[in-house]
């Protein structure tokens, strides 16, 4: 999953979702920087992206676009399902989107110095950008996906992604519907064995 999703997992805590955002950025061996709050966020990060990579239901979404994204294919699959979560957003949420994004962006910038140089980069280009909201816009993706294709190390053919996207919409979408509420109630389960107050 990607940036949305894993906010949208934090269980509206503000430390599970400053290490949710920046898990990517942060090897174990730095997690004494972060008070233990944000290391719980930061692990909830990689289980997330566990269950996620080795679902059956996520599999039939990456081996659709196998084809054209080869090793790419997983790292498409999160932007496209983060795009179902924007558009049906208030399926998952009682806070609507905008409202949603605009809190995340201000905690982050009021968290400015939690953050690792690397995010701290790229905030203002996210913030910027709006990415939580246009995800759930074709002209978003598009946006995202040219800009992934040429910062990838590897040569690729992201910028058709949603061309393809939207060739098999429905196949998508019905994998999304399917396979998120398995997603939440797993995190639901992990954020409850969370020992708070540590």
């Amino acid at each position: 999953m990607n940036f949305l999703a894993h906010l949208l997992l934090s269980n509206n805590d503000d430390d599970i979702m400053v290490g949710n955002f920046i898990a990517d950025s942060v090897r174990s061996a730095e997690y004494g920087q972060f008070k233990p709050e944000v290391v719980e966020g930061i692990k909830l990060h990689h289980k997330i992206d566990f269950f996620t990579d080795n679902h059956s239901i996520v599999e039939e979404s990456k081996e659709r676009l196998r084809p054209t994204q080869s090793k790419y294919s997983p790292v498409v699959v999160d932007i496209l399902y983060d795009h179902f979560l924007a558009k049906n957003f208030d399926q998952y949420s009682d806070t609507p989107l905008e409202e949603f994004a605009a809190n995340a962006y201000d905690l982050f910038n009021r968290r400015w110095d939690e953050l690792p140089k690397g995010v701290q980069r790229i905030l203002p280009y996210m913030e910027n950008g709006n990415w939580l909201v246009n995800y759930g816009n074709r002209y978003g993706l598009e946006r995202v996906f040219m800009g992934m294709s040429k910062r990838a190390s590897f040569q690729n053919d992201m910028k058709a992604a949603v061309a393809q996207m939207f060739d098999d919409y429905d196949l998508f979408a019905d994998e999304f519907a399917r396979f998120f509420p398995e997603l939440k109630n797993y995190v639901d389960g992990e954020i409850a064995r969370i020992p708070w107050g540590i």
